[in-house]
């Protein structure tokens, strides 16, 4: 029998994960893992963790990777903010913890799968957008190293969230994980990003608002309030119509702003490459961010830098960001934007 160690975080998408694998005969056992440091929510989690594992019958281990979370992932977010970017730390946390640090784990208990509550399909050799197109998180995988594919288990993927609501309220002990409240997109914001970077860095410093020929026309709050596309938060002088945030200078606390069609990007440039696939150029569909659709490009790949040319404007696109690409519903590989 495949021994399978399955992350559970205390919600329902990891608890029905676990069940549907003990139903297919998968001998399972359960891995929480403490990320950010934050002893209330872990207090939580554990607890619903451990309910959802004796509910199952499969033991669970506590896995405490708080310091790991804090260099490889609450660091860099600290940092990217700090460099007028915007950061995506779910992806790092996906590489370098969850389905890394998971894997060292699965191999020290013999496990040959890892398994998580994720929407997304995997064939052992590429990702794959979910049945569920509103819960997909392939966007988030992409940098998830190619080589441990194959040992991954998803048992959410070809299903949608509302069956997984309906069947938790079916089965008896399970009906509370159907009516939890879902757990937020980034897991150690609780408020907003800013109220979180204020305990860190000095937020607060009022700048000047720029034109795009460097004329000063109004004042901004701090440069970290601000990610690219937003329009609100900063004054105008004279302005009839909603201006837009179009770059960011962090050593010189600017934010410079224009209008809407300013905003259009139809070439960038990403690097630190997370490839499936080998070819040095290719059509593809990209997507810039999480909740936007992908459009059309064309990429080509020379040392290690993707150029790429989108076939449409896209507005907003901010450095510090992914880039992921599809062909069709498979994850073809993805990096991060620099310019």
């Amino acid at each position: 029998m495949k021994k399978v160690l399955v992350g559970m975080s205390g919600g329902i998408d990891s608890t029905i994960a676990a069940l549907l694998l003990k139903k297919q005969g998968y001998e399972i056992e359960g891995l929480y893992m403490k990320l950010h440091n934050n002893p209330e929510f872990h207090n939580l989690h554990l607890a619903r963790a451990q309910k959802a594992a004796d509910f199952v019958q499969m033991k669970l281990h506590v896995l405490d990777l708080q310091d790991s979370f804090d260099k490889d992932v609450f660091q860099p977010f600290i940092e990217t903010y700090a460099k007028g970017e915007t950061p995506n730390p779910c992806a790092l946390c996906n590489r370098n913890l969850k389905f890394g640090k998971m894997i060292e784990f699965a191999d020290k208990i013999g496990a040959d799968y890892i398994a998580t509550g994720h929407y997304i399909k995997t064939d052992g050799e590429f990702f794959y957008q979910a049945e569920d197109d509103t819960k997909d998180q392939s966007y988030f995988l992409f940098y998830v190293e190619k080589k441990v594919l194959p040992r991954l288990l998803f048992p959410l993927g070809e299903r949608k969230k509302d069956d997984i609501k309906k069947l938790a309220s079916s089965i008896v002990g399970l009906e509370s994980f159907a009516s939890q409240g879902e757990s937020s997109e980034i897991c150690f914001v609780d408020t907003t990003y800013t109220d979180l970077l204020k305990k860190y860095v000095n937020v607060d410093q009022q700048g000047d608002v720029l034109d795009r020929y460097g004329n000063i026309i109004g004042e901004h709050k701090g440069y970290m309030h601000y990610t690219i596309g937003k329009r609100k938060g900063f004054t105008v002088r004279g302005a009839h119509e909603p201006h837009y945030v179009l770059d960011i200078d962090a050593s010189k606390n600017t934010i410079v702003v224009g209008k809407k069609e300013e905003l259009a990007c139809s070439k960038l440039k990403i690097n630190n490459l997370n490839m499936f696939i080998k070819d040095k150029e290719f059509e593809a569909t990209v997507k810039l961010r999480y909740r936007t659709k992908a459009v059309k490009c064309y990429v080509s790949i020379h040392n290690s830098i993707a150029q790429i040319a989108l076939r449409e404007p896209v507005y907003g696109v901010a450095v510090g960001q992914a880039a992921v690409f599809y062909d069709n519903n498979k994850l073809i590989g993805g990096g991060w934007i620099i310019s």
